[in-house]
């Protein structure tokens, strides 16, 4: 089937639009998260870990009670939950993970890996042909174990646990309102290559 100029030029806006969102969620998540500085304080690098889900209707509803959006139809039905982490996650397809050195510029694109309906889209000579994705995906289906492998100078599960119960308490004693979402990590500890290390941002998909 021939491809439509009109449908290709489309679809490589969305591709352009959804990067920048990366880009800008990933910075923010870097720099401004408070659970993010707080982990830099106390790890010479971070993780920062990005999946995507669908939004529901509650949270379209409070997203207009919260002023965000005016109408139902404004609101994404897709957001980036950002996650900065001092563990290495299992990879999976439709994620993002980025190793960032703490209070610098220096940022490891550990892999970027699309919904695997779309995997044939970034090859060679393709429309959205990105090197750093086909990569990944090369990974993903035939070197998952070295892609799953922690970096030699990632902190040790103890060490890690030593942190987040110091931030812990912490934040116990400050009363701030991560406290939750810390409290949710804690509980899974005994998995430290779990993905569900907590979810602290996001960023809309439109």
């Amino acid at each position: 089937m021939k491809v439509k100029k009109l449908d290709s030029h489309d679809r490589l806006l969305s591709f352009q639009k959804e990067a920048d969102l990366v880009s800008q969620g990933c910075d923010d998540c870097f720099k401004r998260n408070p659970l993010s500085l707080a982990l830099q304080a106390e790890s010479p690098y971070i993780y920062i870990f990005a999946h995507p889900r669908s939004v529901g209707l509650d949270e379209k509803l409070n997203m207009i009670t919260k002023g965000m959006y005016k109408r139902i139809e404004d609101c994404p039905d897709k957001i980036l939950l950002w996650q900065p982490r001092l563990t290495k996650p299992t990879p999976q397809e439709n994620s993002y993970l980025f190793r960032a050195t703490s209070f610098s510029d220096i940022l490891e694109v550990c892999w970027i890996l699309p919904p695997r309906e779309m995997w044939d889209q970034y090859g060679p000579g393709k429309m959205l042909h990105s090197e750093i994705v086909t990569w990944s995906i090369d990974q993903f289906l035939n070197n998952f174990k070295e892609l799953s492998s922690k970096f030699k100078d990632d902190l040790p599960d103890d060490k890690i646990r030593m942190i987040y119960l110091k931030l812990e308490k912490e934040l116990k004693t400050s009363k701030s309102p991560m406290q939750d979402s810390l409290e949710a990590f804690l509980s899974s500890l005994d998995s430290p290559d779990s993905s569900q290390e907590g979810s602290y941002g996001e960023s809309s998909l439109e």
